[in-house]
């Protein structure tokens, strides 16, 4: 079925697969902002779903030098202040919950920047001169995941939190291994030869638990993201080692056909007790929970690997909205929540 070319571009009506296998070149957008006058004391990130996506995915690479914090609600920390780093995000750019954390934040005197794609978010920055990112068009928030990812590491660079030179050449490189990536999991390329449209078969009618460790969960939680959004389809997201300490024992009553698909994000970089951690797991729950599919990272940098997953993950969830008999891109659901919500 996954074979069918043509019944792929019938279901995937906005060629979200195209977007996918082309993502690599989101890495290389240069996004202009003026270099801070000092470096902030804390990073606070205000931001959505996809849109706070780019951020966690910092906090793996390059990870932060002071104490960074991801807002997704209504509220900041009380410990925002003058010598703050405040970044609202939203694609939309009217995500409510953004704009609520935004008007605290001002109160407080933080450095404020905003990444948006444009709405409301864009029209205060231009008013009241707040430094701000705008990015390019994209069908969904979340396939614009790298866009956001770069805006966020050239904010900062401009903050004076990251060297450019080393964050260009890194980037460089890991868009290079992605571009040559991405291409085998292709709609062209046969299910036999297609590690993405073979993991979509096996995951189909499961709900899925996707676990990572402390560098590869924001690549799982991306996964969740997109099983939800793209495949319709419910996923639940944890992490090592936090794991072993009370879900572990989750696994151990009941039958052991339960309704799930149990899939592992394994880098060769996490701490050398996280990977032991994932293989007695694995030994001590064997005949308690289905079997695990294990998905070892590629590439030879941490920045490598984690994005090799989150492609990865777009398309094997992309594959598997298909197999739901499903087009990937549309969220009307969601829409009509925020239009109940008015």
């Amino acid at each position: 079925m996954l074979d069918d070319v043509v019944m792929i571009h019938e279901r995937d009506a906005q060629d979200a697969l195209g977007i996918a296998e082309k993502q690599w070149q989101q890495l290389l957008v240069d996004f202009s902002i003026q270099k801070m006058s000092q470096k902030p004391a804390n990073i606070v990130f205000a931001g959505m779903g996809g849109s706070a996506l780019g951020a966690l995915l910092a906090s793996t690479w390059p990870s932060f030098a002071v104490p960074f914090e991801i807002v997704r609600n209504y509220s900041i920390p009380k410990y925002v202040s003058s010598t703050t780093l405040f970044i609202a995000s939203s694609y939309s750019g009217n995500t409510e919950e953004t704009l609520s954390a935004l008007e605290q934040a001002e109160k407080t005197g933080a450095q404020i920047v905003v990444i948006a794609g444009g709405g409301k978010l864009v029209e205060v920055a231009r008013e009241k001169n707040y430094p701000a990112i705008v990015l390019p068009e994209v069908t969904q928030p979340r396939y614009g995941v790298l866009y956001s990812f770069k805006a966020f590491l050239n904010v900062l660079v401009a903050a004076q939190l990251l060297d450019e030179l080393q964050m260009k050449t890194e980037v460089q490189k890991a868009s290079d291994f992605l571009k040559s990536q991405t291409s085998l999991w292709a709609p062209t390329i046969e299910t036999a030869k297609n590690q993405a449209k073979k993991l979509a078969l096996d995951l189909v009618g499961k709900s899925i638990v996707i676990y990572g460790g402390p560098l590869t969960y924001p690549a799982a939680y991306k996964w969740k993201i997109s099983f939800n959004e793209n495949a319709k389809n419910i996923a639940w997201v944890n992490q090592f080692p936090e794991f072993n300490h009370n879900e572990f024992l989750g696994w151990t009553s009941h039958p052991l056909d339960k309704p799930y698909a149990v899939v592992d994000l394994r880098s060769s970089f996490e701490h050398l007790q996280i990977q032991k951690r994932f293989e007695v797991s694995a030994k001590l729950l064997s005949g308690k929970r289905p079997a695990t599919h294990t998905v070892q990272a590629e590439g030879e940098s941490m920045l490598e690997q984690l994005l090799w997953l989150v492609a990865m993950g777009d398309f094997v969830s992309l594959y598997l909205a298909l197999l739901n008999g499903l087009n990937p891109t549309p969220v009307d659901l969601i829409e009509k929540f925020k239009k109940e919500l008015i």
